[in-house]
């Protein structure tokens, strides 16, 4: 007799199950089960269950049925030992095999210090349904009996039990934005009363890496935090059609009045400065100050700062010459100042390029500023472009030493352009400070796309058509009873600073254009916030005027600045398509810094707003825009 017709002879030997057995040996092994998951709710049936999930499923299959009732009693307390045996390691590992008899009575011990099992696929790939109903992951599927690995910046790590329920599908899905990465930490600005106060002074900023950092977050899957969002950098990290100047100055001066979109009883003040084109450019005479540390690795960081510089190259004139220099551990010279027509060997020595060590970013600069140095002169212009992912820890590392040190070498006729790459490091506020120190522009490049837009279309703007630009308004209290700066908290100026020609202040470069925004409070508007003082003694002019416009800048080598003046504009009209797309911007960096000025205005209002602007002008970057706006509706809610 062969083993199969031995087994099946044994088997109908099987004496007939007892119900009553059969009924408590189900009922137990349910109840350990729902222990086990720590919930008593049934977990939803999926196709690709795991298999130990399956075989507890299996056991209840068995029993439900009426097949084979003889080898159901024989097997199933076997079974059940099998299949915890199988699934222990999904909770705390008792110190012996369970029985029977103590199924009822078994907890599961310390639900803090559980393991969960490596992510799976079907972990991270939650169906439509959970992730509509807002399910945690912790009840999801029989198949997620422990506790899911919590995900932050692309690495899992244990989690425990009792903080499932924290654990939506998003946070498996897209990393939550880093917080290691440092900002220029600044409040809104304020409303201010008129009569108390009625200049505005600050410095025009062209910085555009608060927009491409928050776009960064965005299309990972996550709302920026409120520091990294610099409204008029959201502004002006656009091309605006705006006139060019037509007389022989640098830059054209308009100014517009219209109703705000989130408050129909105030009113928005459109300032845009557009720098003369066509712009003859001089010989350049780059540093390319490329950070080489260990943190540079990553292929967001080197690999893409060397194709970003390769693409530079393309749009310079052979005359121009390029260095290298690198600084990690310690600062060398990868390349000597060598002409663009000699392309293949700048091409080599920047691939040639490997990231390792500390961060000497101080001695980098030194070495980087002399090799600038020798350039000048004869009409050539002079920069170093510094590119890195974060801080510099060797070294002049205190924020003011190198601030000093930049603004001396800036006199000397060096500027500096900083270009950020990566995340996890990201140093935007120093950064910042010390591009405008140094009279030039903070970027941030996550992708090729971006670095053309910086690099390559914006070349132009490497060549500076005016200084230490400064904007200073004042409103007339018998019209404007309040009135807030939108953005520029970084670049505010004392009202005495402006007629101070020894103030530094931004730079515009060829065919730069800069857009300001203010909010003002009409004289008698129900949207005052202030009440007026009982015991003011200011004389209010009676004048029909919003304000007036000041305006000064000093011409490339000069040290005296020049002053252009205008009255702003009374009249009330709709918003051209450049102003309208402007203020869909500030609508936008508002948002994300949840401005309380915007009252009730909504995400759905402002891409209302916004998607009227882009249709006037739909140009790519812009389309871009509304899909972030839309992505950060979502990520609200």
């Amino acid at each position: 007799m062969s083993a199969f017709d031995k087994l099946v002879a044994s088997l109908k030997r099987t004496p007939q199950p007892d119900p009553t057995v059969k009924a408590q040996v189900l009922a137990l092994a349910k109840e350990n089960f729902a222990r086990a998951q720590e919930t008593d709710v049934a977990g939803r049936q999926k196709d690709n269950q795991s298999q130990r999930a399956g075989i507890l499923t299996r056991i209840y299959d068995m029993f439900a049925s009426s097949l084979r009732p003889a080898l159901y009693v024989t097997s199933s307390l076997v079974v059940v030992g099998v299949g915890l045996f199988a699934t222990q390691d999904m909770w705390s590992p008792p110190t012996s095999p369970l029985k029977a008899p103590e199924i009822a009575t078994q907890q599961v011990q310390d639900t803090s210090e559980l393991l969960s099992p490596s992510p799976s696929l079907e972990m991270l790939q939650l169906d439509a349904a959970s992730a509509a109903d807002g399910m945690d992951v912790a009840t999801h599927s029989t198949s997620q009996l422990a506790a899911p690995r919590a995900r932050t910046e692309g690495v899992f790590s244990a989690a425990p039990a009792q903080q499932l329920q924290a654990v939506q599908p998003k946070s498996l899905i897209f990393p939550e934005p880093s917080t290691t990465d440092r900002f220029a930490s600044e409040d809104d600005n304020p409303v201010k009363v008129t009569v108390e106060e009625p200049v505005s002074t600050f410095s025009i900023d062209v910085d555009t890496a608060s927009y491409a950092i928050a776009r960064r977050w965005l299309q990972s899957g996550s709302l920026p935090h409120k520091e990294a969002v610099r409204i008029e950098e959201f502004i002006n990290a656009f091309d605006y059609a705006y006139q060019s100047p037509t007389e022989d100055v640098p830059f054209a001066v308009h100014t517009q009045l219209s109703t705000t979109p989130w408050n129909p009883d105030t009113q928005l003040l459109h300032v845009a400065i557009q720098g003369r084109e066509g712009v003859e450019r001089p010989p350049l005479d780059l540093v390319f100050l490329i950070d080489t540390s260990g943190s540079m690795q990553s292929p967001d960081k080197l690999p893409l700062l060397q194709k970003s510089f390769a693409m530079l190259l393309g749009a310079l004139n052979p005359n121009d010459t390029v260095a290298l220099v690198t600084y990690a551990g310690s600062s060398e010279i990868a390349l000597e100042p060598t002409p663009v027509s000699e392309r293949s060997t700048i091409d080599a020595a920047l691939m040639r390029l490997t990231a390792g060590g500390g961060t000497a970013g101080a001695t980098g600069l030194t070495t980087a500023y002399d090799l600038a140095a020798q350039g000048q002169g004869d009409g050539r212009l002079s920069r170093v472009i510094l590119a890195t992912d974060g801080d510099f820890n060797i070294g002049l590392s205190s924020p003011d030493a190198m601030e000093d040190f930049i603004t001396a070498r800036r006199d000397q006729g060096t500027s500096l352009s900083i270009l950020g790459f990566g995340r996890g490091n990201l140093n935007d506020a120093l950064m910042q400070a010390l591009a405008q120190a140094g009279n030039g522009q903070a970027a941030y490049i996550d992708t090729a796309l971006e670095a053309q837009r910086v690099l390559v279309d914006n070349v132009q703007s490497l060549v500076p058509i005016a200084g230490d630009v400064k904007i200073q308004i004042e409103f007339n209290p018998a019209q404007i009873a309040e009135y807030r700066l939108i953005g520029y908290e970084t670049r505010a100026l004392a009202r005495e600073d402006f007629n101070n020609d020894r103030v530094d202040a931004g730079d515009i470069g060829a065919g730069h254009s800069v857009t300001a925004l203010y909010e003002l409070t009409p004289v008698g508007s129900p949207a005052r916030l202030t009440e007026p003082l009982r015991y003011s003694v200011a004389e209010v002019p009676d004048s029909a005027e919003t304000g007036y416009l000041r305006l000064r800048y000093k011409n490339p080598d000069d040290t005296a600045s020049q002053l252009i003046e205008a009255v702003l504009p009374t009249e009330v009209s709709a918003l051209d398509t450049e102003a309208r797309f402007a203020v869909a911007m500030a609508g936008f960096g508002q948002l994300l810094r949840g401005t309380t000025a915007l009252g009730d205005w909504s995400w759905s209002e402002a891409l209302d707003f916004t998607e009227a602007a882009v249709t006037q002008n739909p140009t790519a970057h812009r389309s871009e825009a509304l899909q972030l706006m839309r992505l950060a509706q979502t990520l609200s809610q």
